[in-house]
């Protein structure tokens, strides 16, 4: 039987006068792979705040394996931010970053059986070799493997990425890709993944949430990336979509 990850309904979240969300339902299945997909201020990063317990909705009700975000244990679900928003000069090394996943802290103290745990997440995401090197000296696309390896450590059931993607050359931009989908498949994780990239939305996604302040459309990549909905989503963007999917849709 399929189990429900993740029931959003009626959620409207407010700041003052300005109303990022309204009205978002949605249900997700668990080991779904969604790609949350709309313009720069559509509400996108509020929608993961929201999910993570950071944000309380105006109203609505939000659930997460039913249990309310906040009452959810943190061994539960892996988050990995964007690249931009990480500093690189933090004085540590990569296997204290994946433990301190895995302890909740920076105590510097690694006991065998969680450096067993972070060295093995590490070498399921081809970093293990990367981890005693400094992370002033990790290129963009190794961190973001390093926090991946982070993310997945303590086998959590949910995973947040955050334009994960974001910001990294091509090449290790696929590489990224390809893992969290291989992950994906062999843990039959929830993977709920914000992007710009509609090409990896549309070919990795089993659902696609395209999404401006409210739910323009919920359903397989081939739908939500009509012509109708992007426009309802993005305004007149012509048909560059067409050739990044390397499909034609047809009415």
């Amino acid at each position: 039987m399929i189990m429900t990850a993740i029931s959003l309904e009626n959620i409207t979240v407010q700041f003052g006068s300005f109303i990022p969300l309204k009205d978002i339902n949605i249900q997700v299945e668990e080991g779904a792979f969604i790609s949350i997909v709309g313009p720069n201020g559509g509400g996108k990063s509020t929608l993961i705040k929201v999910l993570l317990g950071l944000i309380k909705p105006e109203k609505g009700n939000a659930r997460i394996f039913g249990k309310n975000p906040d009452e959810i244990s943190s061994g539960l679900i892996g988050y990995v931010p964007q690249i931009k928003t990480l500093d690189r000069s933090f004085p540590a090394l990569p296997i204290e970053l994946v433990v301190s996943g895995i302890s909740s802290n920076w105590s510097g103290f690694m006991n065998t059986p969680t450096k067993k745990l972070a060295i093995e997440a590490m070498e399921q995401v081809g970093v293990a070799h990367l981890s005693k090197r400094p992370l002033s000296k990790l290129s963009g696309g190794e961190l973001q493997k390093v926090y991946l390896a982070r993310s997945i450590a303590r086998k959590p059931k949910l995973l947040f990425l955050d334009e994960p993607v974001t910001g990294i050359d091509s090449a290790a931009e696929k590489d990224i890709t390809r893992l969290i989908d291989e992950y994906q498949n062999t843990s039959n994780i929830t993977v709920i993944m914000v992007t710009h990239d509609w090409e990896a939305a549309y070919h990795h996604s089993s659902k696609v949430l395209l999404l401006n302040k409210t739910v323009v459309c919920f359903d397989s990549p081939a739908t939500a990336f009509r012509d109708e909905n992007l426009r309802m989503a993005f305004g007149h963007i012509g048909h560059q979509h067409e050739m990044n999917f390397g499909v034609k849709h047809h009415d």
